[in-house]
């Protein structure tokens, strides 16, 4: 049996990530997934009111259901059975890195976004961060 995790935030490197994993899920009888996305809790500048705050985290939530809810029809159609989604907040790498550990997944496969390595060392990379926290292989998927 073979366990995937699948970092989703919806784009289309996201999307790749999915198909490259139900190339690979398929081949495996009884495969195993979990559609990860990490929602970065928002920074605040200044006094914000307490049901303004409220109203953001609910529309943010609802946004990531949605974006788990889509990534679950495209792995269904991808041919994944086994699937099941999970909704984080916080640092996407670190995140990642918790649930893959937590869930014992055999493999991460995660879609990267195709900066150059300036760009990658200026702006940093989720994927990068992930290969560097975990003890189990990562696909990444261009």
């Amino acid at each position: 049996m073979l366990k995937l995790l699948i970092a989703t935030d919806g784009s289309d490197q996201a999307g790749r990530a999915i198909a490259a994993a139900a190339r690979l899920g398929t081949q495996v009888p009884g495969t195993e997934v979990v559609l990860l996305n990490v929602r970065e809790l928002p920074v605040y500048y200044g006094e914000l009111p307490a049901y303004d705050f409220a109203a953001i985290e609910e529309a943010a939530r609802l946004s990531q259901v949605k974006l788990l809810d889509d990534a679950l029809a495209k792995a269904r159609a991808s041919g994944l059975q086994q699937v099941v989604t999970e909704a984080a907040v916080g640092v996407p790498a670190a995140e990642i890195a918790r649930v893959a550990a937590e869930r014992a997944v055999d493999q991460i496969v995660i879609g990267t976004h195709g900066r150059n390595a300036l760009a990658g060392l200026v702006m940093g990379s989720v994927a990068q961060r992930v290969v560097h926290l975990v003890n189990m292989p990562v696909l990444l998927v261009k």
